[in-house]
């Protein structure tokens, strides 16, 4: 009898990914702000470029708002549902020395989604730049080190895998050894695909298997995260073009 073929929704998690890695950054959909923030290393301060935001406090240097250290895990539960972008910094004095040259940048950069020059600032020393459109189901991220990238998705599908292997109650759940993981170095083997647009999706084995596995699908022909989403089903009938198998 023939395998029955995989439909979208028989999959754990479907995840875009576009990186360009002359220009630091990637391009996301399928990621949320909980998720990155949960696979990243732990950030300070956030100062808010384009936000509906309100809970956060106020800086009078740039008359932007901000998120300190202490307000970090309320806003991280927020449900994202319009233009969200930030950089990150480690105290409030570096912002306070910013020009007004730098201060330019930082709105053009919320504004068109792009740097004027560079998106890491001197004074801020920012790891990322983050900017997400839920309307365009995109995320586009800019990284300082692009290891960070591989790392957080290294992450995003490690939790994913320990929560859906604790699903069984506290007695059946397995010991952290036991639980498949997946390396950074194994993503960033698979760089090529990211670099021209791709689909990964991640699923679990079918039984006796306890392993994982994520198909990399190459989508070339996608310019717009968007699309990738209404013709998932179509996308997922062509079969991948590389497999990863997590054990």
């Amino acid at each position: 009898m023939a395998k029955k073929m995989r439909a979208a929704e028989d999959y754990m998690h479907h995840l875009y990914i576009h990186m360009n890695d002359v220009d630091h950054f990637v391009i996301f959909s399928g990621l949320t702000l909980k998720q990155f923030f949960s696979s990243v290393e732990p950030l300070r301060n956030l100062l808010l470029l384009k936000h509906v935001y309100e809970d956060g406090s106020f800086n009078m240097h740039t008359q932007l708002d901000f998120i300190s250290t202490e307000d970090m895990a309320s806003f991280v539960k927020v449900d994202v549902k319009d233009e969200l972008c930030w950089v990150d910094f480690s105290n409030e004095k570096q912002v306070n020395q910013l020009t007004p040259m730098e201060q330019a940048e930082l709105l053009y950069l919320s504004h068109k989604h792009e740097p004027l020059a560079s998106p890491f600032f001197e004074k801020l020393q920012n790891r990322y730049v983050y900017y997400a459109s839920p309307n365009d189901k995109m995320t586009k991220v800019y990284f300082r080190f692009l290891a960070d990238v591989e790392q957080l998705m290294t992450n995003v599908y490690n939790r994913m895998i320990e929560e859906r292997e604790g699903n069984g109650g506290f007695w059946r759940r397995k010991s952290k050894k036991n639980v498949p993981t997946i390396e950074p170095a194994v993503l960033r083997a698979c760089r090529p695909f990211a670099k021209e647009g791709a689909l990964l999706s991640l699923y679990k084995l079918d039984k006796p298997n306890s392993n994982y596995g994520i198909e990399i699908r190459s989508l070339v022909d996608y310019d717009f995260p968007d699309e990738v989403w209404d013709d998932l089903n179509d996308i997922i009938k062509r079969g991948y073009d590389e497999f990863i198998l997590i054990n």
